[in-house]
């Protein structure tokens, strides 16, 4: 077939150089040409994406984690105007991101096939992606559009925004030194989660969805789109990435003991049955907190992106993924 296909790597990304070399194997093996480009700078996914769905690629497939794919989901869409919360339109709305998880976490992969799936079964929708003739291979998702305190103000994600201590976690899994590294996804988070709640203090924060609000001294509050968040944690077991919606959810009244003692449950789903787990789902989500408390920070797709006031948009049906 004609279409043009781009594969970005990110390097430095969690098991992506491994990946990779099996990618390319089953991509000769089945005749597939892709041309390949590997990013060395953050935000050059963007970048790269932009300019190729500009020259005519309809597909651009992304060996890494979910910040790399985040990063690459923003160039499926127009610059966003600094000044304005309308969101940017999509480059080509005909093309196609293809997800090849090479990340820690991979958490936006998990939620979608419900778990972690193997490399190569995302490899396959890629090779028969490639070798469709009329059949469509791909599906529409939705995704959210943030506006935060910091620099950038608004920029596209694709999985969740988790406030709070869980910014602390991923600051701290970006700091683990090479030996950690190696530890599968799930147990670095999970290290790195018990030593920041070790040193956390829970903030009054405002949970506002559509209107309906919620106050209450919290650790974590989750946005979310995609179900996991933090390297297989199931926080958001309801989410769905294409009901036009996002799924809110903040953690009350709990003490650090609580939280530690009722941590396990994060992983199977169980937590939402606590009473003192607030959630909220709607169109448009906003954290703010309250009462003279200091702002929060934000981690959006496994980065650390500015702090509370924040709102996040959904933007329906935006994306189209290989599928």
């Amino acid at each position: 077939m004609s279409d043009r296909t781009l594969v970005l790597i990110n390097p430095t990304s969690g098991r992506a150089r491994s990946a990779w070399i099996r990618i390319k194997d089953a991509l000769a093996i089945n005749d597939i040409h892709c041309d390949v480009e590997q990013t060395t700078t953050r935000g050059q996914g963007e970048t790269l994406t932009r300019d190729a769905l500009n020259a005519g690629y309809q597909t651009i497939a992304v060996v890494g984690g979910d910040g790399t794919i985040s990063e690459t989901v923003r160039g499926f869409f127009q610059k966003p105007n600094e000044h304005s919360a309308i969101p940017p339109l999509p480059v080509n709305p005909t093309s196609a991101l293809a997800i090849l998880p090479g990340g820690t976490g991979n958490d936006f992969a998990r939620g979608l096939t419900g778990g972690r799936a193997p490399l190569d079964s995302w490899i396959q929708r890629l090779v028969y992606h490639c070798k469709r003739s009329t059949h469509d291979t791909t599906r529409v998702v939705d995704t959210i559009y943030a506006e935060v305190t910091g620099t950038p103000k608004h920029f596209l994600c694709l999985n969740a925004a988790t406030i709070g201590v869980s910014a602390d976690v991923a600051a701290r899994v970006s700091r683990q030194g090479r030996v950690k590294r190696r530890l599968p996804g799930e147990v670095r988070f999970g290290i790195e989660g018990v030593h920041a709640l070790r040193a956390w203090r829970n903030h009054a924060v405002q949970l506002i969805a559509d209107g309906h609000s919620a106050v209450c001294q919290t650790s974590l509050i989750v946005v979310a789109n995609g179900i996991f968040v933090g390297g297989g944690m199931k926080v958001a077991p309801g989410a769905r990435i294409d009901d036009g919606k996002l799924d809110a959810l903040a953690v009350c009244n709990l003490s650090r003991l609580q939280v530690l003692r009722h941590f396990s449950h994060i992983y199977t789903g169980k937590h939402v049955n606590n009473e003192r787990i607030v959630m909220l789902s709607g169109a448009q989500v906003r954290v703010e907190t309250v009462d003279g408390a200091p702002p929060l920070p934000i981690e959006v797709d496994g980065d650390v992106r500015g702090h509370t006031p924040a709102t996040f948009r959904i933007i329906p049906g935006s994306l189209r993924i290989v599928w």
